[in-house]
């Protein structure tokens, strides 16, 4: 007699289990995405295509007919928004070009660029995080266009993150593009899996702030807060 394979077939009831110990630990490494050594072996329409095919059978457990004419496409739309929108930053290839100009003007104070939106990925639930990012830096020999701030800050955030590693990530390419240690980063954001699951609390933020070189005085530290608040 033929046996037809049930979707239960595979489960691993002792993976199951430590999972559930695991639990909510949070920890995790504030410098760096977890990857794999073989994040980047394959190509990402290759990508698109492995997780199309996943993404449906996530579907199918869940009891949904990925036949039905508004569900059949769900599984390449989120496939491909997963590898070429909003995890676009875990490719170093999406790393923004910066280019730096001579800081002819001798301009030596801060500059601030602020309430730049960001959207990014809750690591631990896979839901959105999203808030504004305020960045100073003191030029020295070189200045940058401004968009390019914007960019490094989307190029970190399109990625599974948690906020105190973003921020942080943030910082380090800036003091890496911009050639100064003068830095210093705030983020304000909301996280969907405070908002809409758990404890679903939709009035809290999070704030972090981190910062280096000059920022490590407390008088410029809190000269930029002053012009960053609301």
């Amino acid at each position: 007699m033929n046996h037809k394979k049930s979707l239960t077939d595979d489960i691993d009831t002792k993976e199951l289990s430590v999972t559930e110990d695991i639990g909510d630990n949070h920890i995790g490494n504030l410098y760096n995405v977890p990857l794999r050594a073989d994040a980047f072996s394959i190509d990402d329409d290759t990508k698109v295509v492995l997780i199309q095919k996943h993404f449906k059978a996530i579907m199918e457990i869940l009891g949904l007919d990925t036949t039905d004419d508004s569900l059949q496409g769900t599984p390449y739309r989120v496939a491909k928004m997963y590898v070429k929108e909003i995890f676009q930053g875990l490719n170093p290839a999406n790393q923004p070009e910066v280019k730096l100009f001579d800081n002819k003007y001798g301009y030596h104070q801060m500059l601030i660029e602020k309430d730049i939106t960001f959207y990014s990925t809750c690591e631990h639930h896979f839901v959105p995080i999203y808030g504004k990012a305020h960045i100073a830096y003191i030029p020295q020999d070189k200045v940058v266009g401004l968009s390019k701030l914007n960019r490094i800050v989307q190029y970190c955030a399109r990625r599974p993150q948690v906020q105190e590693r973003l921020t942080i990530q943030i910082v380090e390419l800036l003091k890496n593009k911009l050639q100064t240690d003068d830095i210093i980063v705030l983020l304000e954001a909301d996280h969907m899996c405070i908002h809409s699951r758990g404890i679903q609390d939709s009035q809290s933020s999070t704030t972090t702030l981190h910062y280096s070189g000059s920022f490590e005085q407390e008088s410029l530290r809190q000269e930029f807060l002053k012009l960053v608040a609301h």
